[in-house]
């Protein structure tokens, strides 16, 4: 398992280099406003906060059980996309409690819920697979240790086909992000040369 602090990081530079690229060049043009701020704030404490929501437990499991058992609480896994709806529902809170809107609370919970598949994602690839489909089926499955198999042993077909079905998840994850924060005013620019 990553340290928690890795999961945050891999966030707020992979995941989220949009609001990182646009913060740096408002601040190198000096247009960053207070209220840009708390905006950014914001948006990297909901995403800090809900990478590390499948790890929650380990704090619980420490002062009722006496271990660092960190992913699940009972039967239930915690690194599941079941257990993913608390971290939209928390986006959704904050959201709402911080803009008064129902679209900002929408995709405030988009993005929370991008943070916290990006702990899945990255669970994954170290420790080769999470319990993805809970209820539905509750053995570890794993993305990213398909991309292992072989070209000559798979075929070139199954290998393509892994290969793409890995790629995509982290480009579904990086792609809810991008939505979100556009919604946010964080973009890149694009200007037409002349």
């Amino acid at each position: 398992m990553p340290y928690p602090v890795v999961h945050v990081l891999f966030f707020w530079f992979c995941i989220s280099a949009v609001a990182v690229y646009a913060i740096t060049k408002a601040i190198s043009r000096r247009e960053l406003s207070l209220k840009d701020t708390k905006k950014l704030l914001l948006l990297m404490f909901v995403g800090g906060l809900c990478t590390l929501f499948p790890d929650i437990t380990a704090v619980y499991n420490l002062f009722v059980n006496g271990n660092l058992e960190h992913c699940s609480i009972g039967p239930i896994p915690t690194h599941s996309l079941l257990f993913s709806f608390i971290a939209i529902i928390f986006g959704m809170l904050v959201g709402y409690a911080a803009y008064r809107e129902f679209d900002k609370a929408l995709y405030m919970a988009i993005f929370a819920e991008a943070a916290f598949l990006t702990h899945l994602l990255l669970d994954d690839v170290a420790e080769g697979g999470c319990t993805y489909l809970y209820p539905l089926y509750n053995g570890h499955i794993s993305i990213f240790s398909m991309m292992d198999t072989g070209f000559a042993e798979a075929g070139l077909f199954k290998y393509l086909i892994v290969s793409f079905v890995s790629v995509f998840c982290v480009f579904v994850v990086i792609l809810m992000a991008l939505f979100a924060l556009n919604k946010f005013g964080f973009e890149f620019g694009y200007r037409a040369e002349k």
